[in-house]
C-alpha cells in the first residue's frame, strides 16, 4: 500500500474546524483591496520567491518533441505576449481566444492575457466553425490567437464577426501567406521583454470566460474574476496535494476549465513544476510518459481511466510508475470499479472530485486521507456548504438516501459571476439562497454525497457538456433532414455518447451512407464531441399536443427506463 496522509491536508475535520478563505489569502500575501492578477501572482511572485530558475513546464508533442520552461521564462513569455496585444491596441476586459492544440503558446498565451487585463476566452481546438461562430459572436471578441492548423475555421466565419480585430498566427514560418487582419507572432524570434506593469487588476475584474452547453438556447459564457485564484490555489495545495517537488500531469484541455484552473493557475500558483502530453490517447504513450518525467501526482478523468482499464493490467507492468503518489479524478462520476481496479495496478486510489465551470474550482470531493467509498463524491470540501434540495419545493432535505439537487450556498471565491450577457439564465442558477447545480444526488449517513444523475437533458461524454439543443439545430441545417431529437445513450468508455433520432424530408431515404453524412456534417460544424455515435431515422418524433418534442420518451427507451406519463402526446 502506498497511501498515506499527505502533508497538505491533514484530517478532514480538523481544516473545518475555523476554515476561512484567509489562509489562502495570507499564504498568497493578498490583502483586501489589493490588487490581484492571476498571472502576475503565477510568474512574477515564484519568481520573486527565489524560484525563478525551477523548471515550471514541461511539454512533449508528437515523435518526442520537447520543450521546457522555467519560472522566468513564464514570465518573460506572458511579458512578451501582453507587450504584443497591447502593441496591437488590444485593451483590459476585451476578449481574447485562445484556440489552439496543446502546444506551450496556449499556456503562455492564457497568462498574457491576463497580464494584460484582458478576458482569456480558451475554447477546444477541435470545434468547428459553427460552434466558434456562435461563442465568439456572443462574446464579442476582438482577437483570436490560433495556429495555421485551426486559422482556416476562423476564416470562413470572419465576416460574420465585426467585433473581431485580429487573428494572430503562432506558428507562421513565412511559408503559407496570411490574410488581411491577420498577424504572425512567434514567441521563440520575438525579442523577450524583461519588464511589463502586469494591469493593475482587482479582485471582481474580469478573468476567464469559458463557455459550457445548456439544455435550451446557445452556451452561455461563464465570466469568472481573478479573485477565483483564492479558491484554485487552495484547492489545488489540498484536495491535488501538490507540493514544491511534485511533477504534476492534468490530462485536461485548457479549452475546458479543469484546464485552466488546475492545468494553468492551480500549478503555477503554488510554483509547482507540471508537464503536458499533446499526443492523442494510449496507453502505452500515457505510462511511458509518467515513467519518462516521474509523475507524482495525476489528475485524470473517468473516460481515461475506463480506457486505461479496457487496455489492461499486462501494459502496466511494462512501465515503472513507483514515481506516483497521489491520483484524483475530474469531469464525470468516477465508477466504483474505477477506483478499485486503480488500487489494484497503482497501489493508489482515484480520488474523484466534483465541480463544474461555473463553481471554478472543486466543490464536493474526496480529499487525501479521507476513507474512500468507491463511487461516492465523498464531502464538500471546507468553506462550501453543500446539500440537496427538495425537486418539488428546493427546500433542504434531511433525510438520507433520498435523491435530490446539489445545491450550494453562494460565496465561494471561484464562483461565476454571471454569464455573458445573460443575465436572466444566471438568475435561474439560484434559488432560496442555494446555487443550482442541475445535478442530482443522495447523501448517507455519513454525508458522504453519491452522484445520481443530470437534472437537465445535457449530455456528459468523456467529461464533456454536450448541448442537444445545439446539435439538434446543426441537424436541422442538413438538407435531408426535417426534424430531429437528441439524447444520451449509454456507452461503456464515455458512460453516455450523443443519438439522434430524425426525420427526414419527403423524397429522402435512410440508408448507412446518410447516416455518415450527417454524421460528419455535425462533426465539421460542431466537433467530434458533438457527432452523433448513432442516428436512428424514424417516421415521427414522440411529441405533446402542444409540438413540443419529448426528449425524456426517447432517453428513457434508451437506457431502459420507465417512460412514466405519456398522456400528453399527441398521438397517446
Amino acid at each position: 500500500m502506498k497511501t498515506t496522509i499527505p502533508s497538505n491536508i491533514g484530517s478532514y475535520e480538523a481544516r473545518l474546524k475555523d476554515f476561512s478563505w484567509s489562509i489562502a489569502e495570507k499564504e498568497l500575501g493578498y490583502r483586501p483591496g489589493d490588487d490581484i492578477n492571476i498571472a502576475w501572482y503565477c510568474t512574477d511572485r515564484i519568481c520573486k520567491m527565489g524560484k525563478a530558475s525551477k523548471t515550471a513546464f514541461i511539454w512533449e508533442g508528437l515523435g518526442g518533441a520537447e520543450k521546457k520552461y522555467t519560472f522566468n521564462d513564464l514570465r518573460l513569455a506572458s511579458n512578451t505576449i501582453a507587450s504584443f496585444f497591447k502593441g496591437l491596441g488590444i485593451r483590459r476586459e476585451q476578449r481574447v481566444c485562445l484556440f489552439m492544440d496543446r502546444i506551450p503558446e496556449l499556456y503562455l498565451g492564457f497568462l498574457g492575457v491576463l497580464k494584460l487585463g484582458a478576458v482569456a476566452q480558451p475554447l477546444f481546438s477541435a470545434f468547428g466553425d459553427e460552434s466558434l461562430l456562435v461563442r465568439l459572436e456572443n462574446a464579442q471578441t476582438t482577437a483570436v490567437m490560433t495556429t495555421h492548423k485551426h486559422v482556416n475555421k476562423v476564416r470562413k466565419i470572419r465576416e460574420k464577426l465585426p467585433h473581431l480585430k485580429h487573428i494572430i498566427v503562432v506558428d507562421d514560418q513565412g511559408k503559407k501567406p496570411l490574410q488581411a487582419g491577420e498577424v504572425a507572432f512567434s514567441l521563440e524570434k520575438a525579442e523577450p521583454v524583461e519588464d511589463f506593469q502586469a494591469a493593475a487588476t482587482k479582485a471582481e475584474s474580469p478573468s476567464v470566460l469559458h463557455y459550457t452547453s445548456g439544455t435550451t438556447g446557445q452556451p452561455k459564457g461563464v465570466r469568472h474574476v481573478h479573485y477565483s485564484l483564492i479558491s484554485q490555489y487552495l484547492t489545488a495545495k489540498w484536495v491535488l496535494d501538490l507540493r514544491d517537488d511534485d511533477m504534476y500531469w492534468c490530462t485536461a484541455d485548457p479549452g475546458w476549465v479543469t484546464g485552466t484552473s488546475y492545468g494553468i493557475i492551480g500549478p503555477w500558483s503554488l510554483g509547482v513544476t507540471q508537464c503536458v502530453l499533446d499526443v492523442g490517447f494510449s496507453a502505452d504513450a500515457w505510462y511511458q510518459f509518467i515513467e519518462k518525467h516521474k509523475i507524482t501526482m495525476w489528475y485524470s478523468a473517468p473516460t481515461a481511466i475506463r480506457s486505461l482499464m479496457k487496455a489492461g493490467e499486462e501494459v502496466v507492468k511494462k512501465h515503472d510508475l513507483s514515481s506516483l503518489r497521489h491520483l484524483a479524478s475530474v469531469g464525470e462520476p468516477l465508477n466504483a470499479e474505477a477506483v478499485v481496479w486503480s488500487q489494484r495496478v497503482f497501489g493508489l486510489p482515484f480520488h474523484d472530485s466534483y465541480w463544474q465551470t461555473e463553481t471554478g474550482s472543486i466543490m464536493i470531493t474526496n480529499l487525501p486521507g479521507m476513507k474512500i467509498k468507491p463511487g461516492s463524491m465523498a464531502k464538500p470540501f471546507p468553506g462550501i456548504t453543500a446539500t440537496l434540495l427538495d425537486l418539488a419545493t428546493f427546500e433542504p432535505m434531511n433525510s438520507t438516501g433520498k435523491v435530490g439537487l446539489i445545491a450550494v450556498r453562494p460565496g465561494w471565491p471561484a464562483m461565476l459571476r454571471g454569464y455573458w450577457n445573460n443575465e436572466e439564465a444566471y438568475k435561474k442558477k439560484f434559488r432560496n439562497g442555494w446555487y443550482l447545480t442541475g445535478d442530482r444526488a443522495t447523501i448517507d449517513q455519513d454525508g458522504y454525497f453519491w452522484f445520481v444523475g443530470r437534472d437537465d437533458d445535457v449530455i456528459n461524454t468523456a467529461g464533456h457538456l454536450v448541448s442537444p439543443f445545439e446539435v439538434e439545430s446543426v441537424l436541422l441545417e442538413h438538407p435531408a433532414v426535417a426534424e430531429s431529437a437528441v439524447v444520451s445513450k449509454p456507452d461503456e468508455i464515455n458512460m453516455e455518447v450523443v443519438k439522434a433520432f430524425v426525420t427526414l424530408k419527403p423524397g429522402r431515404q435512410p440508408s448507412d451512407d446518410l447516416q455518415l453524412e450527417i454524421m460528419n456534417f455535425i462533426r465539421k460544424k460542431l466537433s467530434p464531441l458533438a457527432m452523433p455515435q448513432e442516428i436512428e431515422f424514424t417516421p415521427s418524433l414522440p411529441k405533446t399536443r402542444s409540438g413540443k418534442i419529448m426528449r425524456r420518451v426517447l432517453k428513457a427507451k434508451e437506457w431502459g427506463q420507465e417512460i412514466g406519463d405519456i398522456s400528453t402526446l399527441e398521438n397517446d
